[in-house]
């Protein structure tokens, strides 16, 4: 599902060493992996690889059977239907409500509007937001915000789900509802890859673990933790 071959990115070509050095991963399919490191270690830079909106120096990386040596730019948009991403700031239209929101995701890709009707109220009923449709952000609590957010990001049926401190904002409780829905959206056969500065939910989750630092694998547990 992610394969990544000896990838290196630099961004300062005279000086400094890489933002991601020789990394080489493999991510197979229906796989639940949360990716540790410190800031500055080279998580977003790998992320932004992933999603294709940065290319590397050198190495090999293909998604979802996508080998980036060969996608040209017009193709990124097919590619990027197949990678949901969340990020910890939500990043919804405050002037729009949770349907609308959600709705937006499947406009901006060309669907119809009886195919949108189809696919909007079932990813809110499998986010737990059914009966919320017609909030507007600023009515919303930040878990339900979240929700809405990860509604968006899987409404495409996207084979991978980055989820990039998506609980970063967030209080204990509705941190773990957050985490309990990556879960259950993971069952549902579809590649979640969690960053996360939480030590809880690595120790309690048990999944594989990656830890990067000064933009390298230093460490891939089957069942992490970390103090």
């Amino acid at each position: 599902m992610i394969l990544l071959d000896r990838v290196t990115k630099n961004y300062s070509k005279d000086s400094g060493e890489p933002a991601i050095n020789k990394v080489s991963l493999h991510v197979a399919p229906k796989e639940f992996v949360i990716l540790i490191g410190k800031s500055g270690a080279g998580k977003s830079t790998l992320l932004k690889l992933l999603t294709r909106e940065i290319k590397p120096d050198s190495g090999k990386i293909v998604v979802g059977g996508i080998d980036y040596d060969d996608l040209a730019d017009k193709h990124i948009p097919l590619l990027r239907r197949k990678i949901g991403v969340v990020f910890q700031d939500f990043k919804l239209l405050p002037k729009r409500t949770v349907y609308e929101n959600i709705a937006f995701a499947l406009e901006i890709s060309g669907m119809s509007n009886r195919e949108i009707k189809g696919a909007v109220p079932k990813v809110i009923d499998i986010v737990g937001l059914t009966g919320k449709e017609n909030k507007f952000p600023n009515q919303l609590s930040g878990g339900e915000k979240q929700r809405v957010a990860i509604a968006r990001a899987i409404v495409r049926q996207p084979k991978i789900l980055i989820a990039d401190e998506p609980t970063g904002n967030l209080d204990p409780t509705n941190t773990w509802g957050i985490v309990r829905l990556l879960e259950k959206i993971n069952r549902y056969g579809t590649t979640v890859l969690l960053t996360t500065h939480n030590t809880e939910i690595v120790n309690r989750l048990k999944r594989r673990v990656l830890t990067i630092e000064n933009g390298s694998i230093v460490s891939d547990q089957s069942e992490g933790s970390y103090k």
